[in-house]
């Protein structure tokens, strides 16, 4: 399985403290079948103020390590970019990476504050697809003003921005309001991909397992499957091309 959405690199933001967390996180990820991760630390400026430079010097730490533990993982990197004004200007710096390509374009994992959906977030994803880039949003079943009004969700969907689903949160690790909306999200098709949005191994793992089995319950055992393989494997694969 191919988990597009976590936060496995050491001391970075709010995931992995340090290395020894940073294997911990690999080594739960491998035995819960995942056998490629994109690692997707924050860009919240002010908060987190990472940038490709940056993660990509954790990232080669962290697959150094990797290697020398003989772990069965491939690793890639990309990064969950909170909305914020900055945007404008980091893109055309190209210090964002991005996951990888959807339909020709650049697909970038758009997190949206946790109580709202922000004025103006319609406008940044017309001036991102504009420039090529499709917004992928980050678990949207989990925005407390999506949770009130679904319905908030349509423009995004009618904008063309794929939907990344936490599997936790359609195992309904995450309460009945996401759970309801993520069922809602995947009734309608909407559903890009499940990811696990791992931060820690006791609280926030790195499984798809149990949000792929919730998700067969829904739209069925193919389906389910195709979006923790097929889907996010076919916006990733130019990662690792060379792996």
């Amino acid at each position: 399985m191919i988990d597009i959405h976590c936060h496995l690199l050491p001391g970075i933001d709010d995931g992995a403290r340090d290395l020894d967390d940073s294997l911990a996180l690999c080594r739960h990820a491998v035995a819960s079948g995942i056998t490629h991760a994109v690692v997707t630390p924050h860009i919240y400026p002010g908060r987190w103020d990472n940038d490709r430079d940056i993660i990509a010097g954790k990232l080669a730490e962290l697959k150094q390590a990797v290697l020398a533990e003989a772990l069965p993982l491939e690793l890639g990197m990309a990064s969950e970019v909170r909305v914020c004004a900055e945007i404008l200007t980091m893109v055309p710096k190209d210090e964002i990476p991005f996951l990888g390509t959807f339909g020709g374009e650049s697909v970038l994992l758009l997190e949206l504050p946790h109580g709202s959906v922000p004025p103006g977030t319609d406008k940044l994803v017309g001036w991102l697809r504009k420039r090529g880039i499709r917004p992928m949003i980050a678990h949207p079943e989990r925005n407390k003003g999506l949770m009130r009004n679904p319905s908030m969700l349509q423009p995004f969907v009618d904008a063309g921005c794929l939907l990344q689903l936490t599997a936790g949160a359609v195992a309904g690790d995450f309460g009945k309001p996401a759970a309801q909306l993520a069922r809602h999200i995947l009734e309608q098709g909407w559903a890009t991909v499940l990811a696990s949005d791992a931060h820690n191994v006791k609280a926030r793992p790195p499984e798809l397992l149990p949000g792929r089995d919730a998700a067969a319950k829904i739209v069925g055992a193919e389906e389910a499957l195709r979006l923790v393989t097929e889907a996010p494997w076919s916006i990733v694969s130019g990662q690792f091309a060379d792996a």
